[in-house]
């Protein structure tokens, strides 16, 4: 469930519905919106972490992240 919930994340991303810097819900708010556990929300954040599409700040919350355009590396 955890890697739908990345997948929805992701995708809205993609589509720039949620913009560099924009705040993702808490995980709480997460679990309650998906009807998930809170570990569930929190795997699932993990991963938007290690697909590189989010920073969570302690304290402060998670962030989209500006991703690099890998089509521009070889210029």
């Amino acid at each position: 469930m955890y890697v739908q919930i990345a997948d929805a994340f992701a995708e809205r991303i993609e589509h720039g519905e949620l913009t560099p810097g924009a705040r993702l819900p808490s995980e709480m708010k997460l679990a309650e919106e998906y009807g998930v556990a809170r570990l569930t929300a929190r795997r699932a954040v993990r991963e938007l972490v290690t697909r590189g599409l989010v920073k969570t700040l302690p304290g402060k919350g998670t962030f989209v992240i500006e991703r690099q355009d890998v089509h521009n590396r070889d210029a």
